[in-house]
């Protein structure tokens, strides 16, 4: 990522950030439990904290970040060192790859679903969650970008351009689902069930098969 990574150094305060924003956190949470591929070999690719991964009974993580990597462990992830680029893994080695708002701190968007394909196995998902540049949220992000010690280095993409980026490494889009279509000063005021669709929501769940 880039020199002085906060996630090397302040991941406290990022994983403080659940808690304070926890009707936020539940909403995401079950717009990804909406999509959740059948059990098998799960990894998350950026798995933080662990927050999605402790929740979802992921058990393996990978993680570039020694210093937020901790948390993950504390919460009982196997987490391997590594970047979405150049997975750790063997080709054909999981069932499931899920990139929890991990996609705007990769390099390269196009590298990282490569990436993915390669690992999963034929039949396999990729379970994608993230916050589009053009929603409410990733608006109120890209004009603010230095008010946030994370995302002033992130990179958001717009719908369009995930969408095309998944289907151009060999999966295809199964289904989407979307959650907090809100305005963003009301976003934790409750949890917001999902609906179907990816139009509204600033948290969007894309479930990907590999064909």
């Amino acid at each position: 990522m880039h020199e002085n990574n906060p996630f090397e150094t302040h991941y406290a305060e990022y994983d403080a950030w659940f808690d304070e924003n926890a009707n936020v956190y539940a909403s995401e949470l079950a717009a990804v439990r909406e999509v959740l591929p059948p059990p098998g070999d799960w990894v998350e690719i950026g798995v933080g904290s662990g927050r999605f991964a402790s929740r979802l009974g992921i058990a393996v993580g990978i993680e570039p970040a020694e210093g937020i990597a901790t948390l993950a462990r504390d919460r009982g992830v196997a987490v391997l060192r590594g970047k979405a680029e150049c997975l750790p893994l063997q080709t054909a080695s999981v069932d499931a790859a899920f990139l929890m708002t991990t996609l705007c701190f990769v390099d390269d968007i196009d590298r990282t679903f490569n990436e993915v394909s390669r690992v999963l196995r034929p039949g396999g998902h990729a379970i994608v969650g993230f916050i589009p540049a053009d929603c409410p949220f990733g608006e109120l992000y890209c004009a603010n970008p230095t008010d946030d010690r994370f995302f002033r280095h992130a990179m958001l993409h717009p719908r369009r351009r995930v969408f095309d980026a998944i289907e151009a490494s060999g999966l295809t889009v199964e289904r989407t689902v979307q959650t907090l279509t809100g305005p963003p000063e009301h976003a934790n005021d409750r949890i917001e069930p999902p609906n179907a669709g990816h139009a509204r929501g600033s948290f969007v769940v894309v479930r990907a098969v590999k064909r």
